[in-house]
């Protein structure tokens, strides 16, 4: 019988403030960890007299084991108590961090490389596991948005810091850094982290693990070897990765206890979701290693030079990731993800004119708007794929996220490498070693423009997604008059109590108390639908944030001073700050059956009528309405078939 963990409680907002620090100092470290080496690849070269076709494997490797050991996260999530196994986790990086440290040869480095992965992998979706579970779900975007800032910080700070740490110090300090901030996170953890996990007894299954072992090396080794090895070997092993990933998805369908429960790509929103976060990631990766080779190889910067020029844009989007979040909270992504494609791409593409000038600064001025960019779409586009999930799949969400999130990796890094070194190299062969470089260097450019208006596409397409979870009639156009008593729009509750996106919680409150009503839809100028407010949402959040004036008994405690407190919050409240943002509707054309089977499927008393694919409320259908009706008709029809005049019943509905 699974275990249900103790509450966290409307009092312990501090205590869940906390864990979602440390799991995001988690995801920090699980990144930073990734492209921390890449600059000391050089130096270990000369220790170890290894070519650089080897020393590559400390990074290569290090992706796929970690993308491996991703979905096995989630079993020992739903196995073992939270700060045991977060430890325990924590622990595999302190100690793969000290063996390569000491490491006498390349074998050994690597090995210690490996433990380092395998915490990563398990790290990463453990700590979005524990934010999710924690975080209110009115401050999901917020908590959202601190965990991309720290994911995309990672791998951007490490190339700094791992610089500034080379210029006085020899690579294996690199290892002892490491693993020193590692301990911290781990001391931290033992600390602060509570049990949020239902535990059950989900089974490993081996051959599962196996086929998703194969396919994740098989689909980024080929990947990663397309540009630089042999095209038929990176053919075959990436046709053998998707072999066995087909094996493995038909098994997950089969077996009674799945590695991955394939259920979140049931919904469209939140595979576009993943997508979308997996484009913004390339964007980093694949410019995060190819801006500091361009300048060190075309501008002759020091690796110092080269990382410090990346370093204001990093800064300032780690900033903004948590102001992305409480915008998403507020707003929704469907305006702001697409803009930040948009700025990505046409900052970058501004990047590649700069390339050509000799001015390094105006080269590091365009390129901070063009990073900061993607803290408008990986955070909330992570928010929008885990949003659209309930509390039985998110876990299996999350390690799908997870897992995209090291395919991006390798994905973003071997392409952005490879457009370049082969234009680079093209360059070369022409005798202009200079242009090379810049030609190069705007190849990976167009290469990330490419997907980020790729991303404006599927942007567009998951807004649209979201907003369409609707049931729609697909009756032919000569449908028969009569068939009209049949559609949504007969049963259709017209004056419709709405809100205003302009009022406040406290508002909506009073029109809830006036009217008799649970729930009502915030509408826009124009009538369209912003989102949905019900009491539940209101009760949710006072909570968590006034436990006290939750209670009925409130009164006779004498809490009545953190009641008025809790009035006077809700009076500054906007009303769309506490909404769904993704709200179910039915087309007034939809016929009645469909209206059942969405209310049926979601658990709703009510949802908006509306006019069209995104547009205005016309007004309510509830399941009180469909069900006067169904008793209307059956009433009707008995009392026909027993000879009374048509019309006539037998009470009054």
């Amino acid at each position: 019988m699974p275990t249900t963990p103790a509450s966290l409680g409307p009092a312990s907002a501090r205590t869940a403030a906390g864990m979602i620090a440390v799991a995001a100092a988690a995801a920090f470290l699980a990144t930073f960890n990734e492209t921390f080496l890449n600059v000391a690849l050089t130096p270990i070269m000369a220790d170890f007299d290894v070519t650089v076709g080897t020393v590559q494997w400390l990074t290569t490797a290090y992706l796929l084991v970690a993308a491996v050991f991703v979905p096995v996260s989630n079993i020992l999530y739903r196995r073992l108590p939270t700060r045991p196994l977060f430890v325990a986790v924590v622990a595999l990086l302190v100690l793969g961090s000290i063996v390569g440290a000491i490491a006498p040869s390349f074998g050994v480095l690597l090995l210690g490389r490996l433990l380092q992965a395998i915490g990563t992998g398990l790290l990463t979706p453990l700590g979005m596991t524990i934010t999710l579970a924690v975080a209110p779900r009115e401050k999901l975007g917020l908590a959202m948005g601190i965990m991309a800032a720290m994911t995309t910080l990672g791998p951007s700070m490490a190339i700094v810091i791992s610089g500034v740490l080379l210029t006085a110090a020899p690579w294996t300090v690199l290892m002892w850094v490491f693993g020193g901030l590692s301990l911290l996170v781990l001391l931290a953890g033992a600390a602060l982290l509570r049990e949020v996990g239902e535990r059950d007894r989900p089974v490993l299954d081996a051959p599962s693990l196996a086929l998703v072992a194969v396919a994740l090396v098989g689909i980024l080794y080929g990947i990663s070897t397309a540009f630089d090895g042999s095209a038929l070997i990176a053919a075959a092993a990436a046709v053998v990765g998707l072999i066995s990933l087909a094996g493995f998805v038909t098994r997950q369908h089969r077996i009674e206890n799945p590695l991955i429960d394939l259920r979140p790509f049931r919904s469209t929103p939140f595979v576009l979701g993943v997508l979308m976060t997996m484009l913004g990631l390339v964007f980093v990766f694949a410019m995060n290693v190819v801006i500091p080779v361009f300048l060190q190889s075309s501008r002759g910067l020091s690796p110092l030079g080269a990382s410090l020029t990346l370093a204001p844009g990093i800064l300032l989007t780690v900033a903004m990731g948590p102001v992305a979040g409480r915008l998403f909270d507020r707003h929704g992504g469907r305006r702001m993800i697409p803009a930040g494609y948009l700025v990505m791409a046409i900052f970058v593409v501004l990047v590649g004119v700069a390339a050509g000038s000799p001015s390094v600064v105006l080269f590091g001025i365009l390129y901070v708007p063009a990073v900061l960019g993607t803290s408008f779409v990986i955070g909330p586009a992570q928010t929008f794929a885990l949003s659209h999930l309930d509390r039985e799949t998110s876990p299996h969400g999350v390690t799908v996220v997870s897992t995209s999130f090291q395919i991006a990796g390798c994905v973003g890094t071997s392409l952005g490498v490879g457009v370049y070194g082969a234009l680079t190299a093209a360059g070369a062969a022409s005798g202009a070693a200079e242009g090379g470089a810049l030609l190069g260097f705007r190849g990976a450019v167009g290469l990330v423009v490419l997907t980020s208006l790729i991303g404006v596409g599927l942007a567009i397409a998951a807004s649209r997604s979201a907003r369409t979870r609707r049931v729609r009639e697909t009756a032919a156009p000569e449908a028969a008059p009569e068939d009209a008593e049949h559609r949504v729009s007969h049963i259709t509750k017209s004056d419709v109590f709405a809100i205003s996106s302009g009022q406040t919680v406290l508002e909506a409150l009073r029109m809830f108390a006036e009217r008799g009503i649970s729930g009502a839809p915030v509408l826009g100028d124009d009538r369209t639908l912003l989102g949905f407010l019900s009491d539940g949402d209101v009760m949710r959040y006072l909570s968590a944030h006034h436990p006290s004036s939750a209670s009925i008994y409130s009164f006779v405690a004498g809490a009545e001073e953190d009641i008025d407190e809790a009035m006077r919050d809700l009076g500054r409240l906007p009303a769309m700050r506490l909404a769904t943002h993704q709200v179910i509707t039915v087309d007034e054309d939809a016929s009645i059956s469909d209206a059942v089977a969405a209310l049926a499927d979601v658990r709703l008393k009510k949802v908006p009528v509306v006019r069209g694919e995104g547009g205005p409320v016309v007004g309510i259908v509830s399941r009180s309405a469909i069900a006067r009706l169904a008793i209307s008709t059956y009433l009707h029809g008995r009392g026909a078939a027993q000879g009374r005049p048509e019309g006539l019943s037998t009470m009054t509905v």
